[in-house]
């Protein structure tokens, strides 16, 4: 007979430190609930109106030390008159309120900490409408939460769409790891010197001023009065020293010593920002700004899509690895209040949907898709319409998949080097509704 394992793990202590950190602020303290890189945890009260007795708090201390076990972190309990700073807590940029909490009178408020390297900048949710993005611009992130779903492709066709259209459009490649949109897109005659790793890098130092970033798309003809630009995510080196791309890589994520404010997240928007310029100081402000986002739970893609765009086109496939992907990513959004700001600037996209049985197929996404994004969307009583909880039928509704077809003709393809692809009738066909759809988006949101 086995017995029950009592041993807590990650996600049984969640649970455990809120219910403490709820007692604390029954009594009247404004707490913080700090979870460490390692997920343990701690509870910061705001003692400095009203004091906290020392038996209430070694109480409080005792009991999560006990309850939690080794996810108790070392202090479990902080008083913001025992700190140095308080408000490097109590006053952190990066607290976030408690979803669904209501402060009565003689409660405290109960806010969360949470330390992460992977993935912490998923929330909170922004826009980028600063006064350096530029007012006009519109930056759209593509994502998915698997490679493979033909992004970067995707990335070409609305660019080059956008373009004819006569918008100057500047495509990001942020896909670090695997670049996609930037070989696409640019002969590797044409690449310029340096690329957004070089300046993750450069500027860490305080060394970005003057580097050669962007260049317009290689034997890509564009209508009319139209531009296409590319920011590649590796350059081509100056030819002089060897280029060292993976170096470099290993060097972007990491704090910048002397300056631990300046976050990776940071980092990566000062780089969309200079290319901006860059393309403005040789043409035009972009008007449209599309950031091909590296796929998977990584920095880059949380930045790009919690921080760095206004739209965010997610793709996916009708198969388990995307929902539970989706699913983890909407919960986390869910669970840190963020579900109303990140269902805004959401749409999905279905792609590589098999031409035949297309309606079949869309239908179960839809299904599927509704399913999971209802996590963001509000649960409301069924006679209650003052929400938003969008039908599945809705084809408005951030969860409804715009289409982008199937065809074999496009694995494999080298768009560098066959000229005039993308002008092909079948290629028009399998991205006809998807473009459509997305320009109209990024029309209405400009």
């Amino acid at each position: 007979m086995t017995t029950p394992d009592t041993t807590v793990r990650f996600d049984d202590a969640w649970p455990i430190a809120l219910a403490v950190a709820r007692a604390t602020a029954a009594q009247g303290y404004d707490t913080v609930l700090v979870r460490d890189i390692l997920g343990r945890f701690s509870l910061a009260l705001d003692d400095r109106v009203p004091k906290v007795s020392s038996e209430s708090a070694d109480r409080w201390r005792t009991e999560l030390a006990e309850r939690l076990g080794r996810y108790a972190a070392a202090n479990t309990v902080l008083l913001a008159s025992d700190l140095f700073a308080p408000e490097a807590v109590f006053e952190s940029p990066h607290l976030i309120d408690l979803p669904g909490q209501e402060v009565s009178q003689g409660h405290g408020r109960i806010r969360v900490l949470d330390n992460g390297v992977v993935g912490e900048d998923w929330a909170p949710v922004t826009t980028p409408r600063t006064e350096d993005s530029g007012v006009g611009t519109t930056r759209i992130a593509l994502y998915g939460f698997k490679g493979g779903v033909g992004r970067s492709t995707a990335t070409f066709m609305l660019g080059k769409h956008l373009a004819d259209q006569g918008s100057c459009v500047l495509v990001l490649d942020l896909d670090l790891e695997s670049p996609g949109s930037g070989p696409l897109l640019l002969r590797e005659e044409d690449t310029p010197q340096y690329g957004l790793v070089d300046h993750l890098v450069e500027f860490a130092l305080g060394n970005a001023d003057g580097l050669d970033l962007v260049a317009t798309a290689s034997g890509i003809s564009v209508a009319g009065n139209g531009e296409l630009w590319v920011a590649p995510a590796r350059g081509r080196g100056s030819g002089t020293a060897p280029y060292t791309y993976v170096d470099k890589l290993n060097r972007v994520y990491g704090s910048v010593p002397g300056t631990p404010s300046l976050t990776f997240a940071d980092r990566l928007e000062q780089a969309v920002t200079a290319c901006e310029a860059a393309v403005a100081a040789r043409s035009r402000r972009p008007d449209v700004i599309l950031l091909d986002s590296r796929a998977g739970i990584h920095d880059i893609a949380a930045v790009t899509i919690s921080r760095l765009c206004d739209l965010a086109l997610l793709f996916g496939s009708d198969n388990s690895q995307t929902w539970n992907g989706y699913r983890d990513l909407f919960t986390a959004w869910q669970a840190s209040g963020q579900a109303e700001a990140i269902r805004d600037k959401v749409k999905m996209v279905a792609s590589m949907v098999p031409d035949t049985h297309r309606a079949e197929y869309l239908s179960t996404f839809r299904d599927r898709s509704w399913a999971c994004f209802s996590i963001l969307y509000d649960d409301l009583p069924a006679d209650d319409s003052t929400g938003f909880n969008p039908s599945p039928e809705d084809l408005s509704a951030p969860h409804s998949p715009v289409p982008i077809l199937f065809t074999l003709d496009l694995v494999g393809l080298d768009g560098v080097s066959s000229p005039g692809w993308s002008e092909q009738r079948f290629v028009q066909a399998a991205y006809d509704e998807f473009l459509t759809t997305a320009t109209r988006l990024i029309l209405e949101g400009a």
